[in-house]
């Protein structure tokens, strides 16, 4: 048993294919297993002692399609103190699986301080002061804790520190979940769609709209193309918006962050929106660690005049 960083921790859970999280309730358990979830882990919390054999033998079956597994487990459930060291001693038992476990724990002031912040009660003092909680849980560990391959003080470490510290070392390991980018055209008259993360307005942009042999026609339409390049404005707006984007998009990626979905608006959303969403796609498809999909919301399948048709009359 070895006192550990963040990060020696993380590291070795990575690499682990049974990861078992315990510790002292308001350590971090939480935090660490929503981040090996996001590294490919199937992950329950909570999860019943005299199940934890059930779940070993499910992750060592290749047949399962469980290749990683992480479960919580602590004293919100009745039985563990009393049950789990002799569980576990016998799932190290079982060949093939190779479990660790990883115990988190904190300074009292500490886990005082964040019950306080997130107006939970302790589960071994909801009609008691924290600090008596605390001081139970603690002693009663004492055995679960000398059983501990990896212990981890969280005292000085944000909730944000503890996720980047299995993502950080996990993407050396376990291929990490690209980040899923949506380049989402839309018209304003339609709204604002509620999923975007960013959004860019270019509707100073020159119109198409106002010349009849292209109304009808969308962004991805040749001869809208054609208008749109010849227009000087256009060229330095996507290349601004493409290269700002290259600066955010990685941070975005190591803040740990799953979706991006960055919302391109002009009046209609069936012409110049369009058309700056396409060429983005083009501008940003070599970052690494990304996958890139547009989708264009509001352009009318057949354009203007089908719309129209639908009594839907689109001016973007």
């Amino acid at each position: 048993m070895a006192r550990t960083g963040a990060r020696s921790m993380a590291g070795r859970a990575a690499q682990a294919r049974f990861v078992v999280l315990t510790g002292l309730s308001g350590a971090g358990k939480s935090q660490a297993i929503r981040a090996l979830e996001d590294l490919g882990y199937f992950c329950v919390d909570n999860l019943p002692t005299a199940l934890i054999p059930m779940m070993a033998e499910l992750a060592r079956r290749t047949e399962s399609g469980l290749e990683r597994v992480a479960i919580v487990v602590d004293v919100r459930e009745g039985a563990f103190l009393s049950q789990f060291p002799r569980v576990f001693r016998r799932i190290r038992q079982m060949p093939g699986l190779n479990p660790i476990l990883i115990f988190l724990e904190a300074r009292d002031a500490t886990l005082v301080r964040r019950f306080s912040e997130t107006r939970r009660p302790h589960p071994l003092a909801k009609h008691r002061p924290v600090l008596e909680g605390i001081h139970e849980e603690r002693r009663g560990l004492k055995a679960i804790r000398a059983l501990a391959d990896e212990i981890v003080d969280t005292s000085d470490l944000t909730v944000y520190d503890l996720r980047d510290a299995f993502m950080t070392v996990g993407r050396g390991v376990v291929r990490a979940r690209p980040l899923q980018i949506t380049l989402l055209s839309f018209g304003f008259k339609h709204g604002i769609p509620v999923e975007s993360d960013l959004v860019f307005d270019v509707r100073f942009l020159p119109n198409p709209h106002f010349f009849p042999r292209l109304r009808a026609l969308s962004g991805r339409d040749r001869a809208v193309m054609a208008f749109m390049k010849r227009q000087p404005a256009t060229h330095e707006t996507i290349d601004r918006l493409a290269a700002l984007l290259k600066f955010l998009i990685p941070h975005y990626a190591d803040e740990g962050k799953t979706y991006l979905t960055i919302g391109i608006g002009c009046t209609g959303g069936q012409h110049r929106s369009v058309y700056v969403a396409e060429q983005l796609r083009r501008g940003l498809g070599h970052i690494a660690g990304v996958q890139l999909h547009v989708r264009h919301r509001d352009m009318a399948p057949g354009g203007e005049a089908a719309a129209r048709r639908r009594g839907q009359g689109v001016r973007t």
